[in-house]
């Protein structure tokens, strides 16, 4: 099965983590990389990997990137292996992998384990993602500040679980979550609440969600038990929140002023 999956990770300054996520991928003959013109030294670094090809493209939106990245990269295998460049595969996913015999199915589901700097965190709230699946068919659409895999045929889900390890410094995430904050809010209020999932409608809200996921990843998810790390992962997904409650409130108050 390793055979016939080619891994495409998209990168803009992964200087950080891009080195450690490729050297996890030595088993594959064609990795593709699609780079949005990175200005520090991930060209480098991935230049001294042989077994992989770059790509490069001005970003717009993750869907576009992501959908050049599988259908105009004469990538030759029927499966892909979508990656960011802060996921690390470990050696009992690779085994996984290998012996894979998907029948029927088009894609397969993996869940995370979350990491700080390293330390691998008891809990996290990092969604499951399609990460593996049949390119002929498969399409990615725009959903808040990320994107959405869609494919014609059944899901599976893998055991083995994938690590997210983004050792990029902590400067660089907040200025990223401005960003994600205002694409997500755009998200939230494009549709009538009905429409929307129960967590999304109280992130609507904007005032409950920073404060329940400040307990829910402390207490709930157990990173009180995690130390330094759990404390920092709190923090920052407490306060992602907060950047987005504040996104929405900003746009509600914007849209009630008066016109001058």
């Amino acid at each position: 099965m390793l055979k016939a999956i080619t891994p495409v990770i998209l990168t803009y300054n992964e200087e950080a983590n891009i080195g450690r996520t490729l050297s996890a991928l030595n088993w594959a003959d064609d990795i593709v990389v699609v780079d949005s013109y990175s200005t520090d030294a991930t060209i480098p670094i991935v230049s001294g990997f042989l077994n992989v090809r770059i790509v490069q493209r001005r970003f717009d939106k993750h869907a576009n990137q992501w959908n050049f990245a599988i259908a105009e990269t004469d990538i030759a295998t029927d499966w892909i292996l979508a990656l960011d460049a802060d996921y690390l595969l470990t050696a009992e996913f690779v085994t996984e992998l290998a012996g894979l015999a998907p029948g029927d199915c088009d894609a397969y589901s993996a869940d995370f384990i979350y990491c700080i700097k390293g330390h691998r965190l008891r809990g996290g709230l990092y969604p499951r993602a399609t990460l593996l699946f049949r390119r002929q068919g498969a399409r990615y659409v725009q959903s808040g500040h990320t994107q959405r895999l869609e494919v014609a045929g059944p899901v599976q889900r893998l055991s083995a679980k994938v690590l997210h390890d983004d050792r990029k410094s902590l400067a660089r995430w907040l200025r990223s979550q401005q960003n994600y904050a205002r694409l997500e809010a755009e998200h939230l209020l494009a549709d009538p609440p009905a429409g929307l999932r129960a967590i999304d409608r109280l992130r609507r809200m904007a005032w409950p969600a920073p404060i329940l996921m400040f307990f829910y990843a402390l207490l709930i998810k157990g990173c009180i038990l995690d130390g330094w790390p759990g404390w920092l992962y709190v923090l920052q997904r407490t306060l992602a929140e907060i950047i987005i409650a504040m996104e929405i409130v900003d746009r509600s108050l914007r849209e009630d002023k008066p016109t001058p």
